[in-house]
């Protein structure tokens, strides 16, 4: 259950985001998901990508800084309620999210979770039978 997520530096100028998805392009990385959190000066990308391992090793011979991070991705009901029903289960057992970014297609909405414990995040999902996402399915989305 456990996803590989690239997270990636990015200085706040123009077009590195371009190059960096270039990068991707030329090496035949699909992105699944991706977020970018930025300040003034640099950003933060976080994403899903079809070989993650590959990536890292195309973005770093591209002069990125990039590691690999730990997440979860759960699948829910697409409509009101349901990300507070699964945020409510987590505080429920004191497990705390450190940052999250979500999609949704039609009747799905797939949420990417970081959190202190992803073990406790998984049991506590998984006993409310919630779907957790194989790092396998996600990354050939």
């Amino acid at each position: 259950m456990i996803i590989k997520q690239l997270s990636v530096f990015l200085e706040n100028k123009s077009g590195r985001l371009t190059e960096l998805t270039g990068t991707l392009e030329r090496n035949d990385i699909n992105i699944t998901a991706l977020s970018v959190a930025e300040t003034s000066e640099y950003g933060i990308l976080r994403c899903i990508v079809s070989d993650p391992e590959k990536a890292v090793i195309a973005l770093r011979g591209d002069g990125f800084s990039v590691r690999l991070t730990d997440v979860i991705c759960v699948s829910m009901p697409n409509r009101p309620g349901a990300l507070a029903r699964m945020l409510r289960l987590l505080s429920d057992a004191k497990i705390s999210v450190e940052y999250m970014y979500a999609f949704a297609v039609n009747e799905k909405a797939l949420t990417i979770i970081r959190g202190d414990d992803l073990q406790a995040i998984i049991t506590v999902l998984s006993e409310h039978k919630m779907e957790l996402i194989k790092a396998s399915d996600l990354y050939a989305f």
